[in-house]
C-alpha cells in the first residue's frame, strides 16, 4: 500500500493519496485525487478493511468541502489577535500570535498557578496532535485541566469498560458482524451515525438469514425500522432493561455458569440486585411489552453468539457508566465475549476519540491508558518525558472546566479543533465562561464556528486533506492520515502549533526547566509527525495497547493495523479476551453491581416532554464542514423539532407551526414536525442545530443559541459525561405573525459570505434560521442560501431595502410588490437559463404561503416564463400549474420520495426484489447506500399491488 499513485492524464498531472475520513469513528479509508495540487475528488479506498471502498453521503462529498470557494469563505487562513475585548481580532503574524499566547499563559501561571489554565481539544485531532497537547499541559504547564469533546462522546464507554473488563478496549471487531447470530443495537441509530457499518450489517443479515436484529431505542429510528424486534424503552431506563434481561436469562438457565466461575468475580452480589427486576416490573419501568423482553433475552442468551452495538444513547447520560457496565454484565454472564460474533462493542462517535484516549488526552488519563490517580503511572510518565513529576490533582472535565471559567477560577481557555459554543450543554454557562476568561485561544480550521467570535487569539489550523499522522477507529485499528494538498493560507498543523507555543513557554518558565532530566534542552524536539508518533509508540511498551511492533513504514506497507501489536508480531489483534483473562489485578472480569436510578432532570406538569438530541444522516456535529454544502441539506433542509401527532393535537399545533421549546435552562423557537418515530411525551431535535444556523432574540434581548440552550449540565459522576439524551421541556405555540422568507442562488464563495453576513440579521427576529440548499452540484456552480425569520410586526422599509441589497435583489430587473398597510413586501428576480427564464432569487415578507410553489420553482430551476408578475401573487395556490419533485431521499443521485413511490407502484415481488428493481431504475441506494434504510421503509409502507396483470419489475 504505497503513499501515492501518480497518474498522467490529458487534463494535467493527477495524484492519488490514501487517507482516512474525518467524520465518524468507523475510520473509512479514502483515496483523494488532486490535480495541480488541488483536491478535486474523493473515492472510498477498496483496500481499507474498515469500508472496502464504501463511503457515506458525508465522506463521498469531502472533496467539495476542500474547494477553493469554500476555503476562501469558510476557512481561517491567518492568525489574528485582539488587544481589546470590544474590538475584533486583527490579522497578525504567526510569531506575534504565538509570542502573545506564550506570554499570557506564563503570566497567568505566575499569578494564579497552572490550574488557572484549561485546555479543551477534540476527537478530530490526530493522535500526534493529541500527544503533544497532553505533554504541553501535564508535562510543561503542570495542569491536568485538559479535556476534549470526547468527554461528550465516549467517556462513559471508557469508564464502563474499565469498571468491568479492566481497561478501555473494545473487545470485538467489524468482522464479528458476519459471525453473530444475534445483533443487539441499543442507544444507537447506526443507519445514520455509522452508515458504512450499517451496510456491513445489511450484508451480514442477507448472508445469514437466521441472524436476529434487536434494537432498543426511545425513537423508532431508521435502524429500529429494520429490526426483527424493537424495544421502545423510555429515556434513561437502560439499566433497568439490562438488569431485566439478565433476570430472565438467570430464570431460564441461559447464563454460562462455567464461564462465570472461571473468569469473573462479583456475580453473587449482582444476582441479588437483578432479582429485584422481574419482567413485569421492568416492562412497567421501561415501557416495553413483557413478551418482547422475554423474546430479547432468549435470542441474546441462547441464540448465540451475540454482539451488542451501542453509542451515545448509553454514553450521553447522567448514568452513562452504569448503562455501559450493566450491558457488559449480560455478556459476561452468558459468556458472550472473546468469541467470533460476540461481545460488547462500543461504536466510537468521532474519528479519533480512541486515539486521544490512547495518549491520555483527557483530564483523568495519562499516556498509554495510564491512570492519573495511580502514583506509579504518574512516575512512569514523568520518567518517559524527563520531568520531575506529573501533577496529581485531577483535572477538570469539559463541563467542569467551563463552569470553573464562568466562576472566574480558570483564567485562560485554549480551545483546539472544537466548537464549545455550539456543542456543550447549558450554553448560557458556556458563553459566560468564554466572556469571563482573561484569555481565549481558538485554534481552528474554520472561521465560521460559534466559538470564533469569543477568541482573543485565532490560530489557523490545517484540516482534512492537509494533515499528516494517524487515527484509531472503533475496532482499535490505526490508519494513516496523509496530506494531499498544501495547507490553506497560513494554516499550520495542530501538533506544530502546540510545539511552537511549548518551546516559547520553556524559555519563559526557567523554574520548570530546572527540574528536567539532565541534558534535556527541550521537551518538544519534534520536527515531523512521525517523531511524535514514535515517542507515543514507545510509551505503550508492555501496556494493554502495546504497539511497539508498528511503524509508519509498516502501516504504509501492510495497511491499517489493530492494537495490540507488540514488537515481533506480524499483525494486530482482532479480538480481545479470547483466553478468558482480563487486565485486572485478579485476571478476572468484574460484574458491576449498580442500581437503576431515574433521570436527574425529571419531567413534570410544567416540563412534560422528554427531549432527545441526536444526529442527522447527512450532517456532522456543528456542521462547520458539512454545512458548507447545500446538497447535504436536501434530506433535512431546515431546523425543526419532531413530535408525535398526539402531542401536536393536544397543543393545537399543525405541521410547520412555530413553537417555543423551553427547559429549565433556556429556550429556542423552531418549526414543529410530525414524526412517526416519536412516542407521545417525547421529542427529538438534531444536535447540529446551533447558533450558526438557528437563532433569534428573546423577549429580554438575549440571543437564542440553538439546541444546547436546552440541554442539561448534569453528568455521570463516574465518567463526567453530560446528559444530552434527555432534557425535560415544555412546548407551546408561538404567535409571530410577520414572516420573512428569502432564497437566492449565488456563486459558492458569495453564498458563504452571504450566510456569514445574514447572521447579523438573525438577531432582528424572535426566530430565524439560515442554511444553504442545493440538491446536486449546480450546472453553473451556484449555491443556494435560505433565510427565514418570524417576528411580531414588520420591520422598517429601510431594513427591508437593506436586506434586498444584501441578497442581491435590489437590481432594476427585479419584480416588486409593496403593500405597507398590510405589511406585504415581495421581490422576485429572474435570470436566463438557455432560452428560458428561471428564478434567481426571491424575498417574501408578510404572507409567505406562496413558498409552497415558489420555493420548488427556484430550487428545481423550473421555467417561469409563463408566470410574469403572477410570481408576486400572495397565496398558497399557484397561478399556473406546478409540480414539485418533493422531498429528497437519495442525496447521491437526487432521487425524491414521489419518484420512488411512483416507481414502487410498478415494482412487484418480495421486498428485496422490489428494492433491486427500484435501484435498477432510479439508482437510489446504489452508491453510498445511506438511503437504503429509508428505501426499505418506503417499500414497507407502499406494498406491492396484488393485480396479477401488473407489469413485471
Amino acid at each position: 500500500m504505497s503513499r501515492t499513485i501518480p497518474i498522467r492524464a490529458p487534463e494535467g498531472e493527477r495524484q492519488h493519496t490514501r487517507a482516512t475520513c474525518p467524520y465518524c469513528g468507523t475510520g473509512c479509508g479514502v483515496i483523494i485525487e488532486t490535480r495541480h495540487g488541488q483536491i478535486v475528488d474523493v473515492q472510498g479506498d477498496p483496500d481499507h478493511p474498515a469500508n472496502f471502498g464504501r463511503l457515506c453521503t458525508k465522506g463521498s462529498t469531502l472533496h467539495l468541502t476542500a474547494a477553493p470557494a469554500v476555503t476562501q469563505a469558510a476557512r481561517l487562513l491567518q492568525p489574528a489577535l485582539r488587544t481589546q475585548r470590544d474590538q475584533a481580532p486583527q490579522a497578525t503574524t504567526w510569531s506575534t500570535a504565538l509570542d502573545h499566547v506564550a506570554q499570557e499563559l506564563a503570566r497567568i501561571v505566575r499569578t494564579h498557578g497552572p490550574d488557572a489554565i484549561g485546555f479543551y481539544g477534540s476527537g478530530q485531532l490526530l493522535t500526534e496532535d493529541y500527544y503533544v497537547l497532553n505533554k504541553l499541559a501535564k508535562g510543561l504547564v503542570g495542569t491536568n485541566n485538559l479535556d476534549t469533546n470526547s468527554r461528550l462522546c465516549m467517556s462513559s464507554a471508557v469508564a464502563g469498560y474499565k469498571a468491568t473488563l479492566g481497561v478501555d478496549a473494545p473487545p470485538a471487531c467489524y468482522d464479528d458482524f458476519q459471525h453473530a447470530r444475534t445483533l443487539f443495537i441499543v442507544g444507537a441509530n447506526t443507519a445514520y451515525a455509522h452508515p458504512i457499518l450499517f451496510r456491513r450489517i445489511e450484508g451480514a443479515r442477507k448472508a445469514n438469514p437466521d441472524q436476529k436484529l434487536i434494537v432498543a431505542d426511545p425513537r423508532k429510528t431508521e435502524t429500529a425500522e429494520m429490526a426483527d424486534l424493537y424495544l421502545p424503552l423510555r429515556p434513561g431506563t437502560d439499566v433497568a432493561l439490562f438488569h431485566g434481561l439478565l433476570h430472565i436469562a438467570l430464570a431460564e438457565g441461559l447464563i454460562d455458569m462455567a464461564y462465570i466461575e472461571a473468569h469473573t468475580e462479583g456475580f453473587e452480589a449482582l444476582r441479588a440486585t437483578v432479582a429485584d427486576h422481574p419482567p413485569a416490573r421492568v416492562a412497567d419501568v421501561c415501557g416495553v411489552p413483557e413478551a418482547d423482553l422475554l423474546q430479547a433475552a432468549r435470542w441474546m442468551g441462547a441464540h448465540t453468539p451475540t454482539l451488542s452495538l451501542y453509542c451515545q444513547g448509553l454514553n450521553q447520560s447522567s448514568r452513562g457508566t452504569d448503562k455501559n457496565a450493566t450491558l457488559i454484565n449480560f455478556h459476561l454472564a452468558t459468556g458472550q465475549i472473546g468469541k467470533p460474533g460476540a461481545g460488547p462493542f462500543s461504536l466510537t462517535g468521532q474519528p479519533n476519540a480512541m486515539g486521544g484516549r490512547e495518549v491520555g488526552g483527557m483530564a483523568n488519563l495519562l499516556s498509554a491508558h495510564r491512570d492519573l490517580a495511580n502514583p506509579a503511572h504518574r512516575e512512569e510518565v514523568a520518567a518517559l518525558w524527563g520531568v520531575a513529576d506529573v501533577p496529581a490533582q485531577p483535572g477538570k472535565t469539559a463541563v467542569e472546566m467551563f463552569e470553573a471559567a464562568a466562576r472566574g477560577e480558570i483564567k485562560a481557555l485554549w480551545i483546539a479543533c472544537t466548537n464549545p459554543a455550539q456543542s456543550l450543554p447549558d450554553q448560557a454557562t458556556v458563553r459566560k465562561a468564554l466572556e469571563t476568561a482573561e484569555l481565549v485561544v481558538v485554534q481552528e480550521a474554520f472561521a465560521t464556528t460559534a466559538t470564533v467570535p469569543y477568541a482573543d487569539v485565532l490560530l489557523p489550523a490545517t484540516t482534512w486533506g492537509e494533515k499528516d499522522g494517524t487515527v484509531t477507529n472503533s475496532e482499535r485499528r490505526i490508519s494513516r492520515v496523509r496530506a494531499a494538498q498544501a495547507p490553506s493560507g497560513l494554516a499550520r498543523h495542530d501538533w506544530q502549533i502546540f510545539r511552537d507555543v511549548a518551546r516559547r513557554l520553556e524559555a519563559l518558565m526557567p523554574e520548570r526547566r530546572a527540574t528536567w532530566r539532565t541534558g534535556t534542552t527541550t521537551l518538544f524536539p519534534y520536527e515531523t509527525a512521525e517523531q511524535v508518533w514514535n515517542e507515543h509508540r514507545d510509551s505503550t511498551r508492555g501496556r494493554d495497547l502495546d504497539i511497539t511492533g508498528l511503524s509508519y513504514a509498516l502501516l504504509e506497507q501492510q495497511g491499517p493495523q489493530q492494537w495490540p501489536m507488540p514488537e515481533g508480531h506480524a499483525q494486530g489483534t482482532a479480538r480481545l479476551y479470547t483466553d478468558g483473562r482480563f487486565p485486572t489485578p485478579s485476571g478476572r472480569a468484574r460484574f458491576a453491581n449498580v442500581p437503576y436510578e431515574p433521570v436527574q432532570d425529571p419531567c413534570t406538569a410544567e416540563f412534560p416532554i422528554s427531549l432527545n438530541t441526536g444526529r442527522l444522516r447527512d450532517q456532522w456535529h456543528g456542521m462547520s464542514r458539512t454545512g458548507t454544502l447545500g446538497r447535504l441539506f436536501g434530506h433535512v433542509s431546515e431546523p425543526c423539532i419532531d413530535l408525535h401527532a398526539t402531542d401536536l393535537q393536544q397543543r393545537g399545533l399543525a405541521e410547520g407551526d412555530l413553537v417555543e421549546v423551553r427547559s429549565r435552562r433556556g429556550s429556542v423557537i423552531v418549526p414543529v414536525h410530525t414524526s412517526e418515530a416519536q412516542r407521545p411525551g417525547q421529542a427529538f431535535m438534531a444536535m447540529h442545530w446551533g447558533q450558526e444556523v438557528l437563532g433569534g432574540t428573546g423577549p429580554e434581548g438575549q440571543a437564542r443559541t440553538g439546541v444546547n440552550a436546552l440541554t442539561s449540565p448534569f453528568f455521570c459522576p463516574k465518567s463526567k459525561q453530560p446528559e444530552l439524551k434527555h432534557a425535560a421541556v415544555q412546548i407551546s405555540p408561538v404567535q409571530l405573525p410577520w414572516r420573512l422568507l428569502a432564497l437566492v442562488w449565488l456563486p459558492a464563495e458569495q453564498a458563504s459570505r452571504l450566510r456569514e453576513a445574514l447572521k447579523a440579521q438573525m438577531t432582528d427576529f424572535a426566530y430565524a434560521s439560515c442554511v444553504p440548499f442545493g440538491r446536486e452540484p449546480h450546472a453553473q456552480g451556484l449555491v443556494g442560501v435560505l433565510f427565514r425569520g418570524a417576528r411580531t410586526e414588520a420591520p422598517s422599509a429601510e431594513w427591508l431595502h437593506a436586506m434586498e441589497a444584501l441578497l442581491g435583489l435590489d437590481t432594476p430587473d427585479c419584480l416588486r410588490l409593496r403593500d405597507t398597510a398590510r405589511g406585504q413586501h415581495r421581490t422576485v428576480r429572474r435570470q436566463a437559463l438557455g432560452e428560458q427564464q428561471v428564478l434567481q432569487g426571491f424575498l417574501l415578507g408578510g404572507d409567505i404561503s406562496s413558498e409552497v410553489w415558489l420555493r420548488p420553482l427556484l430550487q428545481e430551476e423550473s421555467p417561469v416564463d409563463t408566470f410574469g408578475r403572477n410570481l408576486l401573487m400572495p397565496g398558497a395556490t399557484p397561478p399556473v400549474a406546478t409540480a414539485s419533485k418533493g422531498r429528497q431521499v437519495c442525496t447521491c443521485f437526487n432521487v425524491t420520495e414521489p419518484a420512488i413511490v411512483e416507481t414502487l407502484g410498478q415494482c412487484q415481488g418480495s421486498p428485496d426484489e422490489r428494492l433491486s428493481a427500484l435501484q435498477g431504475q432510479l439508482r437510489c441506494g446504489t452508491n453510498c447506500g445511506s438511503c437504503v434504510p429509508e428505501l426499505k421503509k418506503l417499500i414497507k409502507s407502499h406494498p406491492a399491488r396484488c393485480d396479477s396483470t401488473a407489469p413485471a419489475a
